[in-house]
C-alpha cells in the first residue's frame, strides 16, 4: 500500500514528513500515517509545547557529574612527551539520570531525582548542582562507592576546544540490598505527587532488578507511567509504558543490523515481545525515529534538523524527558514522539550534554517550512 498524504491544509507539517518518508521507504512497505496525518499540525504541537509545563516526572538512575576542566596549551612537558595545560576553568554538568531530569526542568516541568551518591566531595556537589536546577532530590549515600564523575580535560586555544582525556569515577557493580530498600522507600514516598517514573539506566548499578521490581510495583499502585532509558536488558522491564533504545542497543540486543525497512519493522515488533511494554521508540540518529505500539501499526518520522548536528551528546536523555512530559500532559505516542525529535534536534546543534526550553522549541517549530 502506498503511503496516503494528508489533503487538510492544516496538516502542511504531517504532508512535509510523510514525503520524506515515502523518499525513504520503497512502495511495497505499508505504514499508516492516520493517526500522524490527525495530530502533527503546526497549530497542535505548539499547543502541546507549551502543556509541558504541566508535567511532572520522577527520574530514578544513575547520577552522574560531568566534570569540564578547561586548560589553555602552554608547552610540552619535560617530564614525558604530554602537552600542558594551565587551568581556565571547571565547569560541573547534570550527566546520565541527572541529564534527563535537567531536560524535564529545562522544558518547565517539574522533576524528582532519587539516586545513590558516595560520601565524598563529589556527592555535595552533586546535590548542589541539582539545587542549581531546579530539581528536587534525595540522594542515597553509599560509602562503599565513589559518586560517579566523568572527567573531561579539554584544551582551549581561541575558539577550538579538544577533549585530551577522559577519567571515570564509577563504581562497575550493582548497588547492595540496603541501598536498594532505601531507594524504593524514596520513590514510594514521592510517586503520588507524581505523573510518570523514568527509570535512567547508564550501568552504574542503580537500576537492579529488585529496583526495577519495587518501581513496577509502584506505578501500578499509583497509575503512574512507567519509562524506561536503558542500553540492554530490554527484557527485565515487562510492563513499562515506554522504552526509547537507540539503534545500536536494540541491534546489540536481537542480534542482527537495522538496515531495511523490513528489519527495522521485525525490530520493533521483537522488541515489543522482548520487553512486554506497551510501546517501543526506537532512536535512529540521521534517520529520524520509530514508533511501534501493540496491535498498532509502525509510525515513523525522520529528523527534523539532518544537517546541522554538532554533538550528539545526551540527545537520548532530551528525547526520553520530553516525551515522558508531553504524554502525562495528553499527548499521544506520535505527538510525543514528534516533541522528542524536535526537541533532540535542538540539543544535538550544542556542544555537550545540553538541553532544551519551551521558547527553543516553538523558536524551530515556527522556522520549519510549512
Amino acid at each position: 500500500a502506498r503511503l496516503a498524504m494528508a489533503t487538510d491544509p492544516k496538516s502542511v507539517l504531517a504532508n512535509q514528513l510523510f514525503k520524506e518518508l515515502e523518499r525513504v521507504h520503497p512502495p511495497d512497505i505499508a505504514i499508516s500515517p492516520i493517526t500522524a496525518r490527525a495530530q502533527l499540525t503546526k497549530s497542535n504541537l505548539a499547543r502541546r509545547i507549551i502543556d509541558l509545563g504541566k508535567g511532572n516526572v520522577i527520574v530514578v538512575g544513575d547520577l552522574l557529574i560531568d566534570e569540564l576542566l578547561e586548560g589553555r596549551p602552554e608547552r610540552i612537558s619535560r617530564e614525558a612527551p604530554v602537552l600542558i595545560l594551565e587551568h581556565v576553568d571547571t565547569n560541573l554538568i547534570p550527566g546520565g539520570a541527572a541529564n534527563t531530569a535537567n531536560n524535564i526542568t529545562a522544558l518547565g516541568g517539574a522533576c524528582h531525582a532519587i539516586g545513590v551518591c558516595g560520601v565524598d566531595d563529589y556527592a555535595g556537589k552533586l546535590a548542589a548542582m541539582l539545587e542549581k536546577h531546579g530539581i528536587t532530590h534525595d540522594l542515597v549515600a553509599d560509602p562503599t562507592r565513589p559518586t560517579t564523575v566523568k572527567t573531561r580535560i579539554l584544551s582551549k586555544s581561541h575558539s577550538l576546544m579538544q577533549q585530551l582525556l577522559r577519567l571515570d569515577r564509577i563504581a562497575h557493580r550493582n548497588i547492595d540490598s540496603s541501598v536498594e530498600r532505601e531507594l524504593g522507600l524514596k520513590v514510594a514516598a514521592a510517586a503520588s505527587r507524581y505523573q510518570a517514573i523514568i527509570l535512567s539506566d547508564y550501568r552504574a548499578g542503580a537500576i537492579t532488578n529488585s529496583i526495577i521490581e519495587s518501581c513496577r510495583k509502584i506505578a501500578m499502585e499509583t497509575r503512574t507511567l512507567l519509562i524506561v532509558d536503558a542500553q540492554n536488558g530490554f527484557e527485565r522491564f515487562g510492563g513499562c509504558s515506554l522504552i526509547t533504545p537507540n539503534q545500536p542497543d536494540t541491534e546489540a540486543a536481537l542480534g542482527y543490523k537495522i538496515d531495511s525497512p523490513l528489519n527495522l519493522s521485525r525490530a520493533g515488533d521483537e522488541m515489543l515481545r522482548l520487553s512486554g511494554a506497551e510501546a517501543i521508540l526506537i532512536t535512529r540518529g540521521s534517520e529520524g525515529m520509530a514508533l511501534f505500539q501493540k496491535n498498532q501499526p509502525m509510525e515513523e518520522l525522520p529528523p527534523f534538523n539532518r544537517s546541522e548536528v554538532f554533538d550528539v551528546t545526551g540527545a537520548g536523555d532530551t528525547v526520553v524527558a520530553t516525551m515522558a512530559l508531553a504524554l502525562v500532559t495528553g499527548s499521544s505516542y506520535v505527538e510525543a514522539m514528534a516533541l522528542g525529535n524536535l526537541a533532540a534536534g535542538i540539543v544535538v546543534k550544542k556542544s555537550g550534554t545540553a538541553v532544551t526550553s519551551q521558547k527553543e522549541m516553538l523558536d524551530t517549530l515556527e522556522t520549519l517550512d510549512i
